[in-house]
This record gives structure tokens, C-alpha cells and sequence, in this order.
């Protein structure tokens, strides 16, 4: 039988600390029987009875004692110097398969060009975001966001109509620029916060919490000079968006952080596709 293999020394570990264990329960439990059967005239009975039963005043058994302390002694030994961390290990030997995947695959990423970085998001897209975003990243009917709308006016108007929320920062409410003055404020950030249009309306209703040139303050709202460019769809994927349920914002659902599912270059290439969906 393989489990029985003793040239192993996981199966001979294993079979041995089983031998040891077993056997040990073995002989205190009959030791145990042994001594409830004699009794000892020397024993003192404790202050305690029920119903005229009183009980003895046994100290600990030395064979139980003893074997108590071996085991816990092996059990220091066993994760401490034996199996499993100094051992072979699947999980390590898959962390180090990745991690040298990972390595080789950064190197190789470092040399394609742009086409072939927008070509690697465009799979990462359809693999990851298309189920939730659509084949034609329009949302599939209100889904998930219309990425064809992304970093446009009209995506911006719809932010500043519904609200938003997620991103780790606080809830930005609905209406809080309407009108021509949100079209206006639309127009600036669409332009990479560039010109004269709609500048001081930014500066009077967004520059609080945006900051005065877009740059975004820590824990309270995202940087908006980066919006129309990848660096923004990174920090995306990286957050996630994880709307709050009680917020009286329009929620359309959550989406994972996927900073633990792909590597900053995935990411990159990933960032770089999106940002070319804007149809306008």
C-alpha cells in the first residue's frame, strides 16, 4: 500500500506520530481502568457528596502526567522542526511555480510593444469584465457600468446625476451639479482638467473634497486629473467598487478588487484596454 510506504518520510512521520498517539491512549486509559478498581484506603475524601456519594481526592495519574508533557513536547517538535514546515509541501512548491511564472511573465510583458499590451488587456477583458460589463463593455442594461461612456462627458454627467459610491471613500451624493454648470464641470474633467469651461464651477462645488487641481484627497475622494487616463482604471481594479447598501445613491451592483486575481502587469495591460472603450 502506498500510505504504508516507509522509504517516505511524510508516511513514515505520519505513521509513527499515529503509533505514538494511539499507544499513548492506549496505556493511560488502561491505567485509568486499573486504578478505579483498587481501592485505596490512604485516599481523602473531599468536602463535596451528593446524596451521601462523596468523591476521592486522586492526584494526577504520573503515566498520564508524563505522557501529557511527551506530547506536547512532540507536538512543538512536529510544526516546529518536523513535517510540515521543514518538509515537502504542495502549496509551497504551487507558491514557487507562480512566483516564477510571475517573474518570467513580467520580463516577457516588459518587451511587447503597445498593440500587444492592449491585445493582452482585450483577452483579460473578455475573460474577466465581459461577464458582468458585456461583450461591447455597455453594461448589459444597467448591469454593471457603460465602460463605452468612460472618461466621457456623458459618463461624467451620469456620475454626477446618480451619485457614487465605493472606491474606499466616501459617498458622493446625486444632483450636486446639475444643469448647464454640470456639463460644464463634465467638459473640464473630460479634458483632463484643462481649460477655462467649467473650471471655477469645479473649483466651487468638487475642489473640497477633489482638491483645487483634481489631485484627489486621501480617504475622502479619488484623484480627477488621472480620470481620463489608465491610472484611474488601476486604482479601480485594484479598490474594487463596493457600493454601500444603505447609500441613497443609484448602486448598480459590487465589483471585486482584482488585485489579488491579477498581476500589476495584467492590470496595466487590462487599464490600457479599457481606456480606449470611450466612444466619444
Amino acid at each position: 500500500m502506498k500510505w504504508f510506504n516507509l522509504s517516505d518520510n511524510v508516511n513514515l512521520l505520519s505513521i509513527v506520530g499515529a503509533t505514538i498517539i494511539v499507544l499513548a491512549v492506549l496505556i493511560v486509559s488502561l491505567n485509568a481502568f486499573k486504578q478505579m478498581k483498587n481501592k485505596r484506603e490512604e485516599s481523602e475524601l473531599s468536602e463535596h457528596s451528593w446524596d451521601g456519594i462523596g468523591e476521592y481526592k486522586n492526584p494526577v495519574p504520573t503515566g498520564w502526567a508524563v505522557m501529557f508533557v511527551v506530547l506536547l513536547v512532540f507536538a512543538v517538535w512536529y510544526f516546529l522542526a518536523g513535517y510540515p514546515l521543514n518538509k515537502y509541501s504542495s502549496i509551497g512548491e504551487y507558491n514557487e511555480e507562480v512566483a516564477a511564472h510571475n517573474a518570467k511573465y513580467k520580463e516577457k510583458y516588459q518587451t511587447l510593444d503597445d498593440e500587444s499590451k492592449l491585445n493582452v488587456g482585450k483577452n483579460l477583458f473578455f475573460l474577466h469584465c465581459a461577464p458582468c460589463h458585456g461583450v461591447q463593455a455597455t453594461g448589459i442594461n444597467g448591469k454593471a457600468q457603460d465602460l463605452t461612456k468612460w472618461s466621457s462627458v456623458a459618463g461624467i454627467l451620469d456620475v454626477l446625476a446618480n451619485g457614487s459610491t465605493g472606491l474606499g471613500f466616501g459617498e458622493m451624493p446625486a444632483g450636486l451639479v446639475e444643469g448647464d454648470d454640470a456639463k460644464a464641470v463634465a467638459t473640464y474633467v473630460a479634458n483632463g482638467m484643462q481649460g477655462e469651461v467649467g473650471k471655477d464651477i469645479f473649483a466651487d462645488n468638487c475642489a473640497s473634497c477633489h482638491g483645487d487641481n483634481g489631485e484627489g484627497t486621501e480617504g475622502v475622494a479619488p484623484a480627477l486629473n488621472i480620470y481620463t487616463k489608465p491610472d484611474f482604471i488601476k486604482m479601480v481594479l485594484a479598490s474594487g467598487k463596493i457600493a454601500d447598501s444603505d447609500a441613497s445613491v443609484k448602486v448598480i451592483g459590487a465589483m471585486p478588487s482584482f488585485k489579488a486575481m491579477l498581476s500589476e502587469e495584467q492590470i496595466d495591460a487590462l487599464s490600457r484596454y479599457v481606456s480606449t472603450l470611450s466612444k466619444e
